[in-house]
């Protein structure tokens, strides 16, 4: 007989579900027995996905590792997991593993504006049209990411700040560096170009982010805001 007082996931409070748990604070909010919840989906009419996690952790002693050199029939014994969830779990924590197998990335060392051309001119060099992105900067001004912030037509790209800075305090970069293309070849800044640039500075001086140059490239160079004292 179920016990009454027990509740499935559907029915606890919001903030409590390991889904919902993870879409409103992040993952790294969530307990191993929550991240083992999700992948299984549900448990057994007497038992709750995250309890039974939390069941099958404590049998391996909360060691991941154990856990992952678990055989499927080992795991399918435990009444709420079959095969299939046996194999959804076995199946992430390989993942996991070969994840930590791969070498670290090199991050690349922003050093000078001719570098921030050369590293873009893969992505940006003989497109018809603009596209607007942001490179962000670790404290040793290594690159943490890039991203696409906008795309226009040939003379405009919208561009939303609250996007930039949403990412840049997202990856706790320390600077950032702009960068957009003129198709048309001119290699100077537009007026708005620079009313531009100068609302994203005042908008990252709040957040204590650095706005460390903002290049216009073309197929045949750039301008940068920097080298040219338009940005200290």
């Amino acid at each position: 007989m179920s016990n009454p007082y027990k509740l499935v996931i559907r029915e606890w409070a919001e903030a409590d579900r390991p889904r919902e748990k993870l879409l409103s604070q992040g993952r790294r909010a969530l307990t191993d027995a929550e991240l083992l919840a999700i992948l299984i989906g549900s448990g057994s009419k007497n038992e709750s996905a995250v309890e039974l996690c939390r069941r099958i952790l404590a049998d391996v002693n909360n060691n991941l590792q154990t856990l992952s050199m678990m055989e499927v029939s080992e795991l399918s014994m435990y009444k709420g997991i079959g095969e299939a969830k046996a194999i959804a779990i076995l199946a992430a924590l390989e993942l996991a593993r070969r994840k930590n197998d791969l070498p670290a990335e090199e991050r690349k060392l922003v050093n000078s504006s001719r570098f921030v051309y050369n590293f873009m001119k893969p992505i940006l060099q003989d497109l018809p049209h603009e596209e607007f992105w942001t490179l962000y900067l670790n404290t040793g001004y290594k690159i943490l990411d890039k991203q696409l912030i906008g795309r226009g037509g040939n003379d405009f790209t919208p561009v939303d700040v609250r996007i930039i800075l949403r990412s840049a305090l997202s990856l706790k970069a320390h600077a950032i560096i702009l960068v957009h293309n003129h198709p048309s070849g001119t290699l100077y800044p537009s007026n708005a170009d620079k009313i531009l640039t100068q609302k994203i500075v005042e908008a990252s001086k709040i957040m204590d982010i650095r706005v460390a140059d903002h290049l216009i490239f073309t197929d045949n160079g750039y301008y940068s805001f920097k080298d040219e004292g338009i940005i200290e």
